[in-house]
C-alpha cells in the first residue's frame, strides 16, 4: 500500500466517521429530560397528529435531508456497493452541513431493483424534509427520481443529473461571456447520454439554447429520432436536441462546435486533440469525468481550447457539484419546497455564474471557488425565491431574510468548528481496537 494511501485510511480510522448528532437544546438537569423526551414530547406529537405539516415547526424534520444511494454508480469507482459508498455519502453530508448548516444522512440502501428501492426511499418521507438521490447506476436512477417526484410531498434531488446540470449552466454561461458568444446562438455537443448529459441538455434548452444546435451523443454517436437503440430517456432527448437530425459521430458533430460538454467515462483520450481542432474559434471544452478528465486540460488548451474545464479541484474551473447542493437544499428547505423545478435550478445556476462575475472572470475562472463564502446565501436566496414565485413553497420568505439566516448559519457552524478545534473536543476511540489509526 502506498504511504498516501496509508496515513489516509489512517486519518479515516481516527475519527471513524464524517459527521455526529449534536444536542442543540440546553440540557441541564432531570427536569429538561423531561421537557425533550417524555412525559414533553407527548404534546408536539399530537399537535403533528391533528396537523401533519406542523412536523416542519415541531421538529427537525424542515432541516434534514437523506442522501440515499445503492452504490451501484459511485463517482469515480463503480458499481462498489453500499458498505463501500459510505465514506463518499459521508464525505457529502460533511459538505452539506458545513456550506449549506443542513443536517444530511448517509442513508446506503440493499436495494438495487427499482422498486425496492423506491419503497425505501417513501417509507423515509415522515422523517426528513428533502431527498438527495447519490451514485445510482442509469438508467435506474431516472425511474427513481420519476417515481418518487411523482410520489413525495418533498423535494427529490438527483444531484447526479440535477445537481451537475446547474453548475454546467452556470459555467458555460460565464464561459460564452468571456469569449463573446450568445448561449441561444451557439452550437453545442453534449458527449454522454446518461443521467448528467440528459439532465445538462434539458437544462440548457430551457435556459435558452437552441434545440437545433444542441446535440447529445453517447457511445454509437449522435442522438436522433431515426436510432432504434435508444432507451425512453434517449427517445425523449432526441425529440427536444438536434432538431436538424444530423445523424453522424460526435467527432463530425464537433466540427465547428462553440463547446463540448464532457460528461461520459474517465479518460484520458475519450476526447482526442484532433476533436477539439475541428471546433469553432475560442471553443470552450468542458471535460467532466472523474477522476480523469476525457483530455486532460494542457492537451485541450494544445489543440485550441480557449475554455477548459474539469471535475478536478487541481485544475482550473472547477465544475463542483458543492456550488449547489448545499444552497439548493438550504432554499428549499427555508420556504418548504414540495419540489424542485427548472426555474428554481436556473435561478441557482445564474446565481452561481453572477457570484463568480462579480469576482472577476477570465478563462481560469469561469466558476466561483467551493470556499466562497458569498456564494451559498446568495444562492439560496434566488432558490427561496424562484420556489415562492413557481408557487411550490409552503412558507412564503423575503429572500433578503434567507440570505441573512443563511449567513448567520454559516457563521455559527464555523464558530462551532473553531471552538472544537481549538479545545480539541474529537471523538475518543477505544484504545485496546486502535493502532497506528487502524484496528489491530
Amino acid at each position: 500500500m502506498a504511504r498516501a494511501d496509508s496515513n489516509l485510511l489512517e486519518a479515516y480510522s481516527r475519527y471513524r466517521g464524517k459527521i455526529e448528532a449534536l444536542v442543540k437544546v440546553p440540557v441541564k438537569n432531570l427536569q429538561d429530560f423531561s421537557l425533550w423526551y417524555t412525559p414533553g414530547a407527548a404534546t408536539p406529537s399530537m399537535a403533528i397528529f391533528n396537523d401533519k405539516p406542523k412536523a416542519y415547526e415541531y421538529t427537525g424534520k424542515g432541516n434534514s435531508v437523506a442522501i440515499i444511494s445503492n452504490g451501484t454508480r459511485v463517482l469515480g469507482l463503480g458499481k462498489i456497493g453500499p458498505d463501500a459508498g459510505l465514506p463518499v455519502m459521508e464525505g457529502k453530508a460533511l459538505i452539506f452541513k458545513i456550506l449549506g448548516d443542513v443536517d444530511a444522512f448517509p442513508l446506503c440502501i440493499k436495494a438495487e431493483d427499482v422498486p425496492s428501492f423506491v419503497a425505501v426511499a417513501r417509507a423515509l418521507e415522515p422523517s426528513f424534509g428533502g431527498v438527495n438521490l447519490e451514485d445510482i447506476e442509469s438508467p435506474s436512477c431516472f425511474e427513481i427520481n420519476e417515481k418518487l417526484i411523482e410520489s413525495m410531498e418533498i423535494p427529490v434531488f438527483h444531484d447526479d443529473q440535477h445537481g451537475t446540470s446547474v453548475v454546467v449552466l452556470a459555467g458555460i454561461l460565464n464561459a460564452l461571456k468571456v469569449v463573446g458568444k450568445k448561449l441561444s446562438r451557439s452550437k453545442i455537443v453534449v458527449m454522454g447520454g446518461g443521467a448528467a448529459g440528459y439532465a445538462v441538455s434539458k437544462l440548457l434548452i430551457k435556459a435558452g439554447a437552441d434545440s437545433r444546435k444542441l446535440l447529445v451523443g453517447d457511445s454509437c454517436g449522435v442522438i436522433h429520432p431515426g436510432r432504434k437503440d435508444l432507451n425512453r430517456w434517449k427517445r425523449e432527448l432526441s425529440t427536444i436536441t438536434n432538431t436538424s437530425s444530423f445523424s453522424g459521430s460526435i467527432q463530425a458533430a464537433l466540427d465547428g462546435a462553440d463547446a463540448l460538454i464532457a460528461v461520459s467515462k474517465p479518460g484520458p483520450g475519450i476526447v482526442s486533440p484532433e476533436m477539439v481542432e475541428t471546433m469553432a474559434c475560442d471553443p470552450i471544452v468542458f471535460a467532466c469525468a472523474n477522476p480523469i478528465p476525457e483530455i486532460m486540460p494542457n492537451d485541450a488548451k494544445k489543440a485550441g481550447a480557449r475554455i477548459v474545464a474539469t471535475g478536478r479541484s487541481d485544475f482550473s474551473n472547477q465544475v463542483n457539484n458543492s456550488l449547489c447542493f448545499p444552497a439548493v437544499f438550504r432554499g428549499m428547505l427555508d420556504v418548504g419546497a414540495r419540489k424542485v423545478n427548472d426555474e428554481m435550478k436556473i435561478a441557482a445556476a445564474k446565481s452561481i455564474a453572477t457570484v463568480a462575475e462579480e469576482r472577476g472572470i477570465d478563462e481560469e475562472h469561469v466558476l466561483p471557488p467551493m470556499d466562497d463564502c458569498e456564494l451559498y446565501p446568495r444562492e439560496a436566496a434566488a432558490i427561496g425565491e424562484a420556489a415562492i414565485r413557481t408557487n411550490v413553497a409552503r412558507l412564503k420568505v423575503r429572500p433578503d431574510e434567507i440570505y441573512e439566516v443563511t449567513k448567520a448559519r454559516l457563521q455559527r457552524y464555523q464558530k462551532i468548528l473553531h471552538f472544537i478545534d481549538r479545545h480539541g473536543l474529537y471523538p475518543v476511540i477505544y484504545p485496546s481496537v486502535q493502532k497506528n489509526g487502524r484496528n489491530k
